[in-house]
């Protein structure tokens, strides 16, 4: 067992460290505040390299391993939510199934531009009355000669309405089989006629970060936009959340390291009763417990990539490691909060960003309740 990282994943680690401290943190509170959407830091993230890192060349990414990557949304996420939710959602859930089921004409239409932060590719699964039930989908696909007629509508799809989101993979059904619905999965592309996208505001977390509506009305799309194959949707979909849950892992791992460190620099700082808080056993002990859960975490998500990067079976390991980060960021940001005491209640200190941040890693992309399903599935319940 060799748990060091290669000097590359060690030089990614400090690069992004250091983009997230100089480029996201100064403008973080502001963009939050306005609930405003950056283009200027997308871009910087994409002349990084950080969108298709694990896009082979040819496309335009830069054929790294998961690990490398997770780290890199971490490092982002460690710093602003909002931020790393931009690239987890375009990485993993937007390149993701292009890239494992598109066709190469597809792929080569598609990917050069999604991996240099000038546009952004969306994932239309969750509907108003089809979120943990993906396969309560309502959204339908019809085969009118050499066209796709898609009608419906889909909810809470990150990257979608942007003026740089330039299509959405869509899960509709297109069919019935034995009486259960056939789920396909197609390309829509943003100036689709019929193709209504409306941005979604009054959020309490990720408030910096592009999350829309959108509305399909007699929407004609070639049939060639067909991603995978007839009756594959579903199982596109669920795969396409395994790696998913990856990022929001590093998500969650990311936010509890930057909410533990603030946490950390303050109870060194803040003094009563003439000494440092930290110094007293109940902050000291909080302190520890926050140290234990991210070395924990941490160990559970790379394991979890080592699978994936190795072709090895990960679903377990990723629903595992999506679940515990993202409830360890819960408890570590909370308890960050109440060691900045009333200070970490005031917009001011960054770890109120955080609290609020956290908050959606127990619900996005399969909630904590949904991945205790799926292990309780996979070890045989």
């Amino acid at each position: 067992m060799n748990f060091d990282l290669s000097e590359e994943q060690k030089l990614i680690r400090e690069t992004v460290r250091d983009f997230a401290e100089r480029e996201i943190r100064p403008v973080a509170k502001e963009l939050d505040e306005k609930a405003e959407f950056s283009y200027e830091l997308t871009k910087k993230i994409g002349e990084m390299g950080l969108f298709g890192m694990n896009i082979p060349g040819q496309y335009g990414g830069q054929g790294l391993d998961t690990l490398s990557y997770i780290i890199a949304v971490e490092e982002i996420a460690r710093v602003d939510g909002s931020q790393a939710a931009t690239l987890a959602a375009h990485n993993s859930l937007g390149i993701g199934p292009l890239i494992d089921y598109g066709t190469e004409e597809q792929k080569m239409k598609h990917l050069p531009q999604l991996c240099t932060g000038e546009a952004l590719w969306s994932f239309g699964l969750t509907e108003a009355g089809a979120g943990s039930d993906s396969r309560g989908s309502k959204t339908t696909a019809v085969l009118d000669g050499d066209e796709w007629v898609i009608n419906g509508s889909k909810i809470f799809i990150t990257n979608a309405s942007v003026d740089i989101s330039v299509g959405c993979t869509v899960q509709a059904v297109s069919g019935e089989e034995n009486g259960k619905k056939i789920f396909t999965t197609i390309i829509v592309e943003k100036d689709t006629p019929g193709f209504k996208r409306v941005p979604m505001h009054g959020k309490m977390m990720w408030r910096a970060s592009d999350t829309a509506e959108l509305f399909f009305d007699d929407v004609r799309v070639p049939k060639e936009n067909l991603l995978g194959e007839i009756g594959e949707g579903s199982h596109i979909m669920l795969h396409t959340l395994d790696g998913g849950r990856l990022s929001i892992g590093a998500m969650g791992l990311g936010c509890a390291q930057g909410a533990f460190e603030l946490a950390l620099a303050y109870a060194k700082e803040r003094k009563q009763f003439g000494k440092p808080i930290s110094k007293f056993q109940i902050n000291g002990f909080k302190l520890a417990d926050m140290a234990l859960k991210i070395e924990l975490g941490r160990n559970l998500l790379y394991k979890a990539c080592w699978l994936k990067d190795n072709d090895k079976p990960y679903t377990k390991e990723a629903a595992m490691a999506k679940l515990y980060c993202s409830e360890i960021a819960k408890e570590v940001a909370d308890e960050a909060v109440q060691i900045h005491g009333g200070y970490g209640l005031m917009k001011d200190y960054d770890i109120e960003r955080l609290y609020r941040d956290q908050r959606l890693l127990q619900i996005g992309e399969g909630t904590s309740e949904i991945q205790r399903l799926v292990i309780s599935r996979m070890i045989g319940c």
